[in-house]
């Protein structure tokens, strides 16, 4: 005669320990499963995975430039004769380049520790966890303090003659305001920029920012810091 077995239901999370879960349905009814959604999202091993694989393939990018391109070297440093201009490291050049615009504390105290105090900020708003358009909600209020935060910014920058700053901030505002329109027949990149929300166009005004004073300061600055051709040979 085969034991008789009992079934108890309980409570139990350990999957280890009860790694069975047996639902008896009676007649008549049908299983109701409640679902909660959780304050944390787990970021392994999805977002932990895209990371590893990025890291590779800049890592196998990095080799492949290694082994075709010499790194720029120049010739020994002379404690004796300091090169004109001498440039930081590329990293540092955006820096640099607004160095020639501020006064000291400004470029290399105060905005760094904004850009860092921003970059700690930013993540606990709430508009990098519901990225939704920066226009889906009170679009003509908020166009006007975009409209008041682009002209008071842009009166700053003239003022002190920072022309390298100013031509991006113009170009992503522009791009911005194209947003916020509502043309009869929008396209495929209206449509595409009309959904991005408020830290998108934060980021891309950061980089856009970022890559034009390098580059500026990488081949457009010769002998005292002045203005000159890429081709001129006087970088």
């Amino acid at each position: 005669m085969s034991e008789r077995k009992e079934f108890v239901a309980s409570f139990d999370s350990d999957s280890r320990k009860t790694p069975l879960r047996v639902a008896f349905v009676t007649r008549r009814k049908s299983p109701h499963v409640k679902v909660q959604d959780d304050d944390y999202v787990m970021t392994f091993p999805e977002a932990l995975f895209r990371g590893l694989v990025a890291v590779e393939v800049l890592a196998l990018i990095l080799v492949l430039l290694a082994l075709f391109w010499n790194a720029p070297l120049e010739e020994l440093a002379d404690p004796m004769q300091t090169p004109n201009p001498a440039k930081a490291p590329w990293y540092f050049l955006g820096l640099q380049e607004l160095l020639h615009y501020f006064p000291p504390v400004v470029a290399g105290v105060l905005i760094p520790t904004l850009v860092v105090m921003a970059l700690i900020v930013i993540p606990y708003f709430k508009i990098n966890v519901q990225a939704e358009s920066l226009w889906s909600r009170n679009r003509a209020g908020r166009l006007r303090i975009v409209a008041a935060v682009v002209a008071a910014f842009a009166a700053f920058l003239v003022v002190f003659d920072v022309y390298a700053v100013l031509v991006p901030t113009l170009l992503v505002a522009g791009l911005l305001f194209f947003s916020a329109t509502e043309p009869a027949a929008p396209g495929r990149l209206h449509r595409w920029l009309s959904a991005k929300p408020l830290s998108f166009w934060i980021m891309s005004w950061f980089l856009l920012q970022a890559a034009v004073l390098t580059l500026i300061g990488t081949f457009f600055r010769g002998p005292g810091w002045s203005l000159v051709m890429p081709w001129s040979g006087q970088i």
